[in-house]
């Protein structure tokens, strides 16, 4: 039976470049999850957008000298361009600069409000007498009272992950200026999440199927209470809040930023020309996963299934399979230190699938995992093209020249012929359970074990030299090869699309790799072949330390 599937993912602020942490973290797992089930067959609307309310924009556009717009502006384009280029198939990236968002975010606002899960209370927000303006959570960095780290923001510690408050921070300070800010009493809208705690501990601990670092962290936070959070802040940059008294504020981001994931898919219904078909991805039996980085999980486990209880009537999260972090060369990756690659910077140089492959095959699902570029090299050069994309190679080359171009009619098989179809056909289901279950690196890690053992096949039925005496049984292995390959271009595809593409076009087969579903499909025999060209490139081992040169020097722009 089809299934209905919305894959919501992370929504980046519109501040700066991508780097491979960010994909790595939500947007590869996302995309690998999304083309895998519609080559099954499956109905999937993925949804994201630029988050440009975030105070990440601000501080940009401040520091250029512009408007928050024109930063906003600026890197939802170059986002746009980067999912292009690298792969990544969204069915709408939208933006929460939309009238649509504001619409739906205002209208989910009126909702709990009207419900009584949000109220109106004074609150001691910080404010800087030298900036003569209250400050935004993240305009205030100090030191994190929980792991000590001096950098933590005063919204979330980026190192811990704990939520925090501005005056939590040890010692704090304002962003620009440096000096303390100070307390003052303001009026705000709070979202009344103790209402929520033991229903969301009770549904939480059903959730045995999701990663235990998203379910420790969860059930572990649950249990020690939550407490309501103000929604809204005194600046003048978002969505407005419908509420007369309350035109100078704004509904803050981290409320206003998950309803993207609703606001995304109405405007995607509207833009089919089907307005209500967005429901059919939100109520039951359509399943909800959300693609994010660890220090989201407490917005996409606690908060936002919390507001969607309010909501009422929408689906709750399926699953959050939240990945751990990727650092660069043994170092954790900062955008404000520059230590990062770049995908824009990377992309001009090198071939998507490559990042897509080293992203895919080293993947922090469960603990933190390191990026450096001699690995990159080397399992380019080892992995892509000598164990895959050689084996395709041989096999289309080999077939190409001796039997006119086209797919050789075999003979009878042999067991060692049908273990490797049986193993290709196993590889294959075991593939899409894994990809299924979001074990994306053992999906991969099976495919390219396929790869070796149909290497060693070749060499053990060597039909360029078999063909010599015996060209029905050369033909023979190299049909067994390529039906092999075959399958190999189906399950590399939500990993590899574009050699997966290539590939499905040297085979001689027409329209798309998902056209075909996720099955093995036989090769006809006499099918033309076009030409084999090589699926990847190597790279020279120097690559490698002129990239570690290139780190700190290329801007962040």
């Amino acid at each position: 039976m089809t299934e209905r599937i919305l894959v919501g993912v992370a929504w980046p602020y519109a501040n700066g470049p991508l780097h491979v942490g960010h994909i790595g973290g939500a947007y590869l797992p996302a995309d690998i999850f999304a083309r895998y089930h519609r080559t099954k067959g499956n109905e999937v609307l993925m949804v994201s957008g630029s988050d440009q309310h975030g105070t990440p924009v601000t501080v940009r556009a401040e520091q250029e000298g512009v408007s928050p717009a024109d930063v906003a502006d600026r890197y939802h384009q170059e986002f746009l361009d980067t999912w292009r280029k690298l792969g990544i198939s969204f069915d709408l990236f939208t933006r929460t600069g939309t009238p649509n968002h504001a619409a739906v975010t205002q209208d989910f606002f009126l909702t709990l409000l009207n419900k009584g899960f949000i109220y109106k209370a004074t609150m001691v927000a910080p404010y800087c007498p030298t900036c003569s303006r209250f400050l935004p959570d993240r305009y205030v960095e100090g030191t994190c009272p929980f792991c000590g780290y001096n950098l933590a923001r005063g919204d979330q510690c980026e190192q811990c992950g704990k939520p925090l408050n501005p005056f939590e921070l040890i010692n704090p300070r304002c962003r620009f200026c440096g000096g303390p800010p100070e307390p003052r009493e303001t009026e705000h809208f709070f979202l009344r999440l103790t209402a929520f705690n033991e229903e969301l501990l009770r549904w939480a601990s059903s959730k045995t199927y999701w990663r235990p670092n998203v379910l420790n962290f969860t059930i572990r936070f649950l249990q020690e209470g939550l407490k309501d959070r103000a929604i809204t802040r005194d600046i003048e940059w978002g969505v407005p809040v419908p509420v007369a008294g309350f035109e100078s504020k704004r509904i803050y981001v981290w409320f206003e930023a998950v309803i993207g994931y609703l606001s995304a898919s109405i405007e995607w219904a509207k833009k089919t020309g089907e307005p209500d078909k967005w429901r059919e991805f939100w109520q039951k039996p359509a399943k909800t996963y959300y693609f994010v980085g660890k220090d989201n999980i407490f917005f996409h486990t606690i908060i936002w299934p919390a507001m969607l209880m309010g909501y009422a009537g929408l689906n709750l999260p399926y699953d959050v399979p939240a990945n751990e972090y990727i650092s660069l060369e043994g170092r954790k990756i900062s955008t404000s230190r520059n230590w990062a690659v770049w995908v824009p910077d990377y992309l001009s140089r090198f071939d998507p699938d490559a990042l897509r492959y080293i992203l895919s095959i080293n993947m922090p699902e469960t603990s933190d995992t390191d990026f450096s570029w001699r690995e990159f090299v080397r399992r380019n050069n080892d992995e892509l093209v000598a164990t895959y994309g050689n084996l395709v190679h041989r096999v289309l080359t080999f077939t190409y020249r001796n039997y006119q171009g086209a797919v050789p009619e075999r003979g009878m098989l042999q067991e060692v012929d049908t273990i490797l179809l049986d193993r290709a056909q196993r590889s294959l289901e075991t593939v899409g359970e894994n990809i299924a279950l979001c074990r994306f690196r053992e999906g991969i890690r099976e495919a390219m074990t396929l790869a070796q053992e149909a290497n060693r096949y070749l060499e053990e039925k060597s039909p360029w030299k078999v063909i010599k005496g015996d060209r029905k049984a050369a033909a023979t292995s190299a049909y067994v090869a390529i039906s092999v390959i075959n399958a190999m271009k189906v399950m590399l595809y939500p990993y590899l699309p574009f050699s997966s593409q290539k590939l499905h076009r040297m085979l001689g087969f027409p329209g798309r790799v998902e056209d075909s579903g996720w099955q093995f499909v036989e090769v006809p025999v006499g099918q033309a072949l076009e030409r084999p060209e090589a699926l990847f490139a190597k790279l020279d081992d120097k690559v490698a330390e002129e990239e570690i040169q290139r780190l700190n020097l290329t801007p962040n722009t």
